[in-house]
């Protein structure tokens, strides 16, 4: 049996911080963080493998579903807000869940993440089955809240994965598909809203815009469907349809008024 060895628990490979001057922090904090992105490139395979997992399900009507609690579970709901106004896809296409409710996104909620019946107490809400997907999201990977998830989830037939910062986790022993992102000791031991947060961070981002361009949510290299809910992203589409169009900004403004969205302009178009 494999031993599981914590490096997020680590001791920092620097030490007397408190000693160090504004540009020394600031130094040493960016020169640990360079070495996060190496270590989500050595995590493709593993990321591959659930996106294309989690994708097949999503193209026949599913869902994805992320828990996590602290900065994991923030994380994840983070990510979950921001496909709708991105994508156009519904609210419910990628739900985002963290131990303790809403609440917790602002404040930590006591001992919320440590019952491990909660997790899946919380997706009965949404009458998650078989045709969903859960994605389980904790820097230790001994996180009750998910591993509870997670089991249940594969008691019931989901596709599971993981994001992890550490190997041998008992959460990833729980995930079809786990994500091991080994990014070593904080520059603050234990803390991994640092090195670990930044690497679930890009994963997320890299999870959910491959299955939105998969899902045919992107036309070139542009958010076609994204909502018009500020002058910012009515602007971005103008430009994007000047763009596309090769016309003026008049009549590309013309057009989006007409249509509603930058998609709807170019069936027409």
């Amino acid at each position: 049996m494999k031993t599981f060895n914590p490096t997020t628990e680590q001791s920092s490979l620097f030490d007397n911080l408190e000693e160090m001057d504004t540009m020394q922090l600031l130094t040493n904090i960016n020169s640990v963080d360079k070495t996060v992105p190496q270590v989500v490139e050595k995590a493709i395979p593993a990321i591959k493998a659930f996106v294309d997992a989690a994708f097949g399900k999503i193209e026949r009507g599913g869902r994805l579903f992320y828990i996590g609690a602290g900065t994991s579970g923030r994380l994840g709901v983070l990510d979950a807000s921001e496909c709708p106004p991105t994508f156009g896809v519904d609210d419910d296409v990628v739900i985002g869940l963290i131990a303790g409710g809403d609440q917790a996104l602002r404040k930590a909620v006591e001992n919320a993440e440590d019952d491990t019946e909660q997790a899946w107490k919380d997706l009965q809400k949404f009458k998650i089955d078989k045709n969903d997907v859960l994605l389980g999201i904790a820097a230790s990977g001994t996180t009750p809240y998910v591993i509870g998830g997670l089991k249940k989830a594969q008691e019931n037939d989901l596709v599971t994965g993981c994001i992890v910062c550490n190997v041998n986790s008992p959460i990833a022993t729980e995930a079809s598909y786990p994500i091991e992102l080994v990014v070593g000791p904080e520059f603050v031991t234990g803390s991994t809203r640092m090195k670990a947060g930044t690497a679930q961070k890009l994963v997320l981002n890299m999870i959910s815009t491959s299955i939105m361009v998969k899902l045919g949510r992107v036309k070139g290299n542009k958010m076609v469907d994204m909502q018009l809910s500020n002058k910012k992203l009515v602007h971005r589409a103008i430009r994007m349809l000047m763009d596309e169009l090769q016309v003026d900004e008049q009549e590309a403004s013309r057009l989006l008024e007409k249509h509603q969205s930058v998609r709807n302009v170019l069936k027409q178009y």
